[in-house]
């Protein structure tokens, strides 16, 4: 198997500017989200059961290499409200898969017991040599073991929210919440070489981030929570692909500045100031549409799992943090299985429903928690609009559909700019006394190139505009089935060509 580790863990923040951005329909240059080799993983959300005598509740996550050439994949540990607290790295040989037990990583302190993994792997018979990485490789002194330190500083981190693993890191008293299990969210990313450098440093998208779209990925959570209702207090196991992020345009050296069609990327409050569009990788939605179960006679419940993009950006201080423990959300709507909507919603100055809902960076949520509007009626089904749009922030780079860009605030990209967010369901329940588990993403209404959604307002006499995509588009020359072209407004187009 691969190579092997390790660790780092400070926080390093950067400040935003966007570089020129032609557009093309070359190299599979889209906004939208698919399961395919991909530049960057996304695991949106971890729990991990910390008992150091029992396994309980833990995240499994596999890392396969679709190429026959060597890669690395650097792993990053991320609190629920998105402080990086380790990373640690993969060697892949050629068509390579390696599986992780999050239990093993934050409990035991091992990446995969016994004794870690090598840092040399005999190459398969179609692996070979080569490939996008330095000439000279820094994997061997990785160590396969997690110091003491270290591994206490990462599960207080994880749990408490407080990460001291003393030295000259920086210690953090606010880096996540507080919660019985290790809780976050991890990102896997392809790079040139075996870097302790994280996502939060600019240094890292200079040196080391790639751009190959090499990496396909998966996970399992067993021992669901938090608790559902009824019968279906829990449910034993539930998996799905982690998201896919497409480097657009893909391949290059580490550090190379190549003009992308994208408005914004994933990583854009985190890339140097000089080259805000530095990591070329595509941006998540912020609108979703989700089914959801809860009750019945065989006590179903559903489960929604929300990732989130933080507020937090350049030279961020620690107490900042707290800015990515409560971010508001711009609607939820639920809808019961005969249409009727109950709602939350803010949009500063009016806020609908009796609260605004807010939530961390990466949550997990069961549908008849307060967090969602409750079911007025006897149905026990229907379907969630959320608007995850948290409003916005200083740290995040703005590039209008024209390609013209900002650096004076987020005022140029939508109303601004939406915030990303991916979102995953889990139902689950007892049939015939059967568990049964199934778990897939959520709907997007719009991909990372979408402009922000406004807020229906359906609390009020007069509601705002329709929720979800526009319909009804009209290629030249057509005319709707009634012979009309009224309602042919062309609103689910992508504005940014």
């Amino acid at each position: 198997m691969k190579t092997a580790l390790l660790l780092v863990a400070s926080l390093l923040l950067c400040t935003a500017a966007s570089a020129a951005t032609p557009s093309s329909i070359n190299n599979d240059d889209s906004c939208d989200v698919k399961v395919g080799p991909a530049a960057t993983l996304l695991l949106p959300y971890f729990e991990v059961n910390t008992d150091p005598i029992v396994q309980g509740q833990t995240t499994l996550f596999t890392v396969t290499n679709v190429t026959r050439y060597p890669q690395i994949a650097h792993v990053t540990l991320w609190t629920d409200w998105a402080f990086p607290v380790l990373s640690f790295n993969l060697f892949l040989t050629g068509y390579d898969v390696q599986a992780i037990n999050l239990y093993d990583v934050i409990v035991r302190g091992v990446i995969a017991p016994p004794s870690g993994t090598p840092p040399a792997t005999t190459p398969g018979a179609l692996s070979a040599a080569g490939g996008n990485l330095r000439p000279t490789l820094d994997c061997a002194s990785n160590p396969s073991l997690l110091p003491a330190s270290i591994l206490t500083a990462i599960r207080t981190a994880l749990t408490t929210g407080v990460f001291n693993p003393g030295g000259t890191v920086r210690a953090c008293t606010t880096a996540g919440g507080v919660h019985a299990n290790a809780i976050g969210y991890a990102t896997i990313d392809v790079v040139a070489n075996c870097t302790n450098l994280l996502p939060s440093d600019p240094t890292y998208y200079l040196t080391d981030l790639l751009f190959d779209n090499v990496l396909i990925g998966d996970y399992q959570q067993l021992g669901g929570s938090p608790a559902g209702t009824g019968a279906a207090s829990a449910f034993d196991a539930a998996g799905n692909p982690m998201v896919h992020i497409r480097a657009v345009p893909e391949g290059g050296g580490a550090g190379a500045n190549v003009p992308t069609g994208l408005p914004y990327t994933f990583y854009d409050r985190y890339t140097p100031a000089a080259t805000r569009t530095m990591d070329r990788r595509q941006p998540l939605p912020s609108t979703f549409a989700a089914r959801f179960i809860q009750g019945g006679t065989s006590a179903f419940a559903t489960n929604l799992t929300i990732w989130r993009e933080g507020l937090t950006g350049a030279g961020a201080s620690c107490a900042s943090n707290i800015n990515n423990a409560s971010m508001g959300i711009r609607e939820f709507i639920r809808f019961d299985e005969h249409e009727n909507p109950t709602a939350f919603g803010c949009c500063p100055p009016c806020c609908l429903g009796p609260f605004p809902p807010t939530l961390p960076t990466a949550s997990l949520t069961n549908t008849a928690s307060s967090t969602f509007p409750v079911i007025v009626g006897t149905d026990v089904g229907g379907w969630m609009y959320m608007n995850l749009n948290n409003g916005g922030g200083q740290v995040y780079s703005v590039t209008n559909h024209a390609g013209g860009t900002t650096t004076s605030g987020p005022t140029v990209f939508g109303t601004p700019r939406a915030s990303q967010n991916w979102v995953t369901t889990t139902m689950f329940g007892n049939a015939g006394g059967n568990r049964m588990t199934a778990e897939f993403d959520a709907a997007p209404l719009g991909n990372g190139c979408t402009p922000a959604a406004p807020i229906n307002g359906v609390f009020f006499l007069a509601p705002g505009p329709p929720i979800g995509p526009g319909v009804f588009v009209c290629p030249p020359g057509t005319t709707l089935t009634d012979g009309t072209t009224t309602l042919c407004t062309g609103t689910n187009v992508n504005p940014n060509p």
